[in-house]
């Protein structure tokens, strides 16, 4: 995997001016709080919430909001949330870097998901709450609450009609998906957030697989692309709120509580965000046009995904109680029958 590093001057560091807070008490409690999420992405997936909980807790406490890589690399959050550096974290575990067991679920797990309401089912009907819970806490880590956003499809500059057509390409995607899509012939690269749309024009990279269409048109990939493939390897993202564990017990259960409320929020604005914008920007969409691997070409690649899953779970034992899980969910959707599956 391609990868390379970018560092921030201490002058390139700012908080979002859109969160300004009030004039706060000498007692206020203050937390510095990262996304994965560039300025333009943010403005849906994070700023309503903190605004919100910031607006509500008033002086008692204020969260300063900071974008992708602006205190740290998105790779290192993991590490500046543990120490304390940071207190709080909205990302997934994949691209953070978790030392756990669960890291690679994280992100984009290939076919681990249908629909964004898979995310929250799983977490909270089939166990999966619990077995974060257990491992973050192993490391010093507060998992808050897991949400889906938008499923996983390439955006590329020339067009993909077959597998074929896949081999040789350099993306921007997760690292779980990257290991998974390499034996495609894709080529996974990872490089900062801000520089993906640069990347694209300079010839860095072919294509992102990395979101949907709807990030795709709000963060200005849909400028540098011109084809979405209708095919996703998963049919959304799993990321999580996450905080230092010291920070998080030293909050009064009210703010706690307050913190998981507006992540809640967060969570459900992003359900219909997304699910909205895939269909709109498909219908309406001016920038890209739209091309679709045949079924019978794609089975392969869900094939190979069950082969992958296999290959995870023989890792450890509670990655296998993991894949269980998604093993036994999937079953039952597809026995659920429409609409929970089709065919």
């Amino acid at each position: 995997m391609t990868t390379r590093r970018k560092f921030l001057t201490t002058a390139a560091v700012a908080p979002a001016a859109a969160l300004a807070t009030p004039a706060l008490a000498q007692s206020t409690i203050k937390w510095r709080m990262q996304t994965y999420a560039g300025a333009a992405l943010a403005e849906h997936v994070i700023d309503p919430a903190i605004k919100m909980f910031n607006q509500i807790a008033g002086d008692r406490m204020q969260i300063e909001l900071f974008y992708a890589d602006q205190l740290v690399p998105t790779g290192e959050l993991f590490q500046a949330m543990q120490r304390g550096t940071i207190d709080a974290v909205q990302s997934d575990d994949d691209s953070m870097a978790s030392p756990t067991e669960v890291t690679v679920f994280g992100g984009y797990f290939p076919f681990g998901s249908r629909y964004s309401l898979d995310v929250p089912v799983l977490f909270n009907q089939y166990g999966l709450n619990e077995i974060w819970d257990e491992e973050y806490s192993k490391v010093g880590v507060k998992h808050i609450s897991a949400g889906a956003w938008d499923p996983c499809h390439f955006a590329t500059k020339d067009p993909i009609n077959s597998l074929a057509d896949l081999k040789g390409k350099r993306v921007f995607t997760f690292p779980t998906a990257g290991r998974f899509l390499a034996q495609f012939g894709v080529v996974p690269v990872t490089l900062p957030w801000e520089d993906i749309e640069v990347a694209v024009q300079t010839g860095e990279l072919d294509g992102i697989a990395w979101s949907g269409i709807t990030e795709d048109y709000t963060v200005g990939w849909a400028d540098v692309t011109n084809y979405f493939l209708t095919n996703n390897i998963s049919g959304a993202w799993a990321g999580s709120f996450f905080a230092n564990m010291d920070r998080w017990n030293e909050l009064p259960e009210d703010l706690q509580t307050l913190f998981r409320v507006c992540c809640d929020q967060s969570h459900y604005y992003r359900q219909w965000w997304y699910w909205g914008g895939e269909a709109s920007l498909r219908v309406n969409g001016d920038k890209m046009k739209l091309t679709t691997i045949p079924d019978d070409e794609w089975a392969t690649v869900e094939a190979a995904a069950v082969k992958f899953w296999d290959e995870i779970a023989a890792e450890s034992p509670t990655k296998a109680k993991v894949v269980e899980i998604f093993k036994k969910y999937n079953a039952d959707m597809q026995k659920a029958g429409r609409p929970y599956r089709y065919g």
